[in-house]
């Protein structure tokens, strides 16, 4: 009798792609992207070439001669990984950072598991977190936003959103418009809130993510923050500018969203995305970093196959009890 294999996810059907999704995900980070080339310049544009290159030449080594597999560097995984790597990393964060934050990133997130499918956490958050924790100084120097920047490793540096709030002073928060478009310091590709919903926008037009993770995420934010803010508004910041700081919006849109290491239905989504908010908020309130996007999106990935486990859509034909 004929053997069923199926592959490993993501099960894509009708005329859909894996390629085609993934240069779907990179047409929407183009806005977010283009703001970051702008305010910081030849930095960002080093560093978001590096981490693509990186990741695209180590995922075709290690399958040409460790795996010795069918190349999949065409599928666009690799590139989409590398640009959402460097689009969490600072500007002004060296090259062989960079590229280590790729062999991480490639090699041990996602290769060392099969590749692409088998993955249990998101590489490019994997990549991030492994380089914040081992160069947490370069990690947490943020250059200045200077419109075309030629300058890199020796630009001018000022203190994130986030870090202004950890430190208690709110008085010196960029007003809501310098937060919405960008004007202020932070990683490549979260400064700018209204290119990141440009880029979701045209992510649910396209039908390539499905909007429960991101909008029970920012929800469950807006309203855990929203409780603080009312208990004691001298004391913690408003939910407003929890969601337009750090990479919460960058996380919730392309990050959380992955398809591999996310749940696979609306209810299974809904419990991962009130899990990362939650998360995030105790991390950025109580924690020692000023963030907590990355680590509450990897924390929920590993609760991912828990919650495709017990949190199932009935069976076609399925007796419902009433």
């Amino acid at each position: 009798m004929d053997k069923l294999i199926i592959s490993p996810a993501p099960h894509i059907h009708s005329g859909d792609s894996v390629s085609k999704n993934m240069t779907g995900v990179i047409i929407a980070l183009v806005p977010a992207l283009m703001v970051g080339f702008y305010f910081f310049g030849l930095g960002a544009l080093i560093v978001t070439l590096t981490a693509v290159i990186s990741c695209v030449l180590f995922e075709y080594l290690i399958q040409r001669f460790i795996l010795k597999g069918e190349n999949s560097v065409m599928d666009g995984s690799a590139a989409l990984t590398g640009l959402l790597l460097a689009m969490n990393l600072p500007s002004n964060i060296p090259i062989w950072m960079v590229v280590i934050g790729s062999l991480v990133a490639i090699g041990i997130a996602k290769m060392s598991f099969g590749g692409l499918g088998n993955n249990p956490f998101n590489p490019a958050l994997i990549g991030r977190v492994f380089l914040l924790i081992s160069f947490p100084v370069e990690m947490t120097t943020w250059p200045k936003p200077v419109p075309f920047s030629l300058s890199y490793l020796d630009a001018e540096t000022a203190s994130t959103t986030l870090a202004i709030l950890k430190g208690g002073h709110f008085g010196e928060i960029p007003s809501t418009l310098d937060l919405l478009f960008g004007n202020k310091g932070g990683s490549i590709g979260e400064i700018s809130a209204i290119a990141i919903l440009i880029g979701l926008a045209y992510l649910l037009i396209r039908k390539i993510i499905r909007w429960h993770i991101p909008v029970s995420i920012l929800l469950t934010v807006f309203v855990f923050a929203g409780f603080l803010y009312l208990a004691n508004p001298v004391a913690y910041p408003s939910p407003v500018v929890h969601l337009l700081t750090g990479g919460l919006l960058l996380g919730a849109v392309f990050m959380a969203t992955d398809y591999v290491t996310s749940p696979m239905n609306p209810r299974g989504m809904w419990i991962y995305g009130i899990g990362i908010g939650i998360i995030t908020i105790l991390i950025r309130t109580f924690g020692a970093y000023p963030e907590g996007i990355s680590f509450a999106i990897l924390i929920m990935n590993g609760f991912t196959p828990l919650i495709n486990a017990y949190i199932k859509p009935k069976r076609f034909g399925e007796k419902v009890k009433l």
